[in-house]
């Protein structure tokens, strides 16, 4: 049972019982009143006048004593009788009260959980202050707020300094490059040397996606800075033409079905999501493999491919950040292990989610849906 339930059980069982404290008090105070059957009446009283019945009633039959009993067990009988109904009656009363005293009381916890069902890592602003005097429920309240002072200060931190860390990488990366090609166009630059240079340039160009990736990264986490209306699928249309080459040295087959779909959101955040599910099932593909991309169905985008077989259990890490399931893709690059997770937190951005499905075969499925879109 929940806590609201909980306490309004409570509030009418402890008025039940003090209402049956009270009640089993009144009887047995009304019967310690009620004179008792071996007794007389009362002075200058006959029992003809205590036992007289009420006008149009039958009159009493039997002996004083005999009448004076029943009247007795009448009296108590009615009484208890009363007093049951009238229990019942507020203990219906009582649980209604206290379900509205424990909706009154528990409200400030409710916005509490409310509050805290609503925060994301872009939501971080949101805050409870609740109003009223100092008492527990406020200083539970306060103390959230501080909590969330605290994490939203973590995640600025923590996002400031990896897009300034990924832009103060970028230029000593680019003058490395130049350098390492400067080295190998020298006319007395030996094979050895070209060999390591090649080499050194393939870890730059890892280095740079790495950086580009974190960079990217960082600004899809900080949610969407403006939005416009995006054609997704002439998007996917270009990301397909560009990618053409790319399937035809993995020796994979690339179709595509492209319908009219618009969507609300960041044109170059929802073209890199577009390349890295492209890219992906690309490189984690087999020769003479497939990758069909289309749009305008069920989700806004949908992304299939043919390739080895995909643990069901190993879905959801695929979009956690430096998660690959194999290290040597079968395509003509390698990655860095960060392109489903941006794809995730784009669509995150977007107010969407991303889904992968094995494929009977091997393979992945792989759908991007909006809970919007511009038609």
């Amino acid at each position: 049972m929940s806590v609201k339930l909980r306490l309004a059980l409570l509030c009418g069982g402890l008025f039940l019982l003090g209402g049956a404290i009270l009640l089993a008090t009144n009887y047995f105070l009304v019967r310690t009143a009620l004179p008792p059957t071996e007794a007389g009446p009362p002075p200058g009283q006959t029992d003809a006048e205590l036992i007289a019945p009420a006008p149009g009633s039958s009159p009493a039959v039997g002996s004083a004593g005999t009448d004076l009993s029943q009247y007795r067990q009448e009296v108590l009988q009615t009484l208890i009788v009363q007093s049951g109904v009238a229990l019942a009656v507020m203990a219906v009363v009582a649980l209604a009260l206290g379900w509205f005293a424990a909706v009154r009381m528990l409200r400030p916890v409710q916005e509490v959980v409310a509050t805290a069902r609503r925060l994301e890592a872009d939501s971080l602003h949101e805050r409870i202050r609740m109003p009223g005097p100092r008492d527990e429920l406020t200083e539970l309240a306060d103390t959230f707020d501080g909590m969330l002072d605290r994490l939203a200060a973590s995640f600025d931190s923590q996002r400031r300094f990896v897009a300034n860390a990924s832009h103060e990488l970028r230029t000593p990366l680019a003058t490395q490059r130049t350098m390492i090609e400067i080295a190998m166009a020298r006319r007395n630059a030996g094979a050895d040397l070209r060999d390591l240079g090649e080499r050194l340039l393939v870890m730059n160009v890892r280095t740079e996606a790495l950086i580009e990736g974190l960079l990217l990264l960082a600004r899809s986490d900080r949610g969407l800075e403006h939005e416009e209306p995006v054609r997704l699928d002439e998007i996917a249309c270009a990301v397909v033409d560009s990618r053409r080459q790319a399937a035809a040295q993995a020796g994979v087959r690339l179709e595509s079905r492209l319908l009219p779909q618009v969507v609300s959101g960041d044109p170059v955040l929802l073209e890199r999501l577009v390349v890295n599910l492209v890219d992906n099932a690309i490189n984690y593909n087999h020769e003479g493999g497939l990758v069909t991309v289309s749009t305008g169905g069920e989700a806004a985008l949908e992304v299939s491919n043919t390739g080895p077989e995909v643990p069901a259990d190993a879905v959801s890490g695929l979009f956690e950040p430096f998660r690959q399931l194999r290290k040597q893709p079968t395509g003509p690059g390698r990655g860095v292990g960060l392109g489903l997770s941006i794809v995730a937190s784009v669509a995150k951005a977007h107010g969407g989610s991303v889904r992968a499905v094995p494929r009977r075969g091997g393979g992945l499925e792989m759908a991007f849906s909006v809970p919007w879109r511009v038609l």
